[in-house]
């Protein structure tokens, strides 16, 4: 059962990264005055999906302490990479977001990190 904490931690928070970008894309810059600045957030954090953002990242943090119960922090911490692999694949394939060899380096370091931490006894 941890994994699937790890899992959930995992899946809420790709979705709420992703969710808040895709949202925030309409709404423009972030205007240069404070007070604007103030009602510019106030009125993002109103928007329905990008206040799901913000739910799923408290639904993350509930299966992140479940699965503190179930694994070591050195063990569990390094899967949390994926979401690393997750929100950059996503974006290249569907965002239209820049790819690079560098970035592509970078992955297959996170994710030959996170082989060799869960081999680690």
């Amino acid at each position: 059962m941890g994994y699937v904490y790890i899992f959930g931690t995992i899946f809420f928070t790709v979705y709420g990264q992703l969710i808040i970008k895709m949202r925030i894309g309409n709404y423009g810059s972030l205007p240069a005055e404070t007070m604007e600045k103030l009602f510019f957030l106030l009125k993002l954090f109103l928007d329905p999906f990008i206040f799901s953002g913000f739910i799923s990242a408290f639904l993350a943090s509930m299966c992140w302490m479940a699965a503190m119960t179930k694994f070591e922090l050195s063990y569990a911490y390094p899967f949390m990479g994926l979401t690393f692999v997750i929100v950059f694949l996503y974006s290249v394939f569907f965002m239209g977001e820049s790819f690079s060899f560098y970035k592509l380096l970078g992955l297959i370091l996170i994710v030959t990190g996170i082989i060799i931490t869960s081999r680690a006894s």
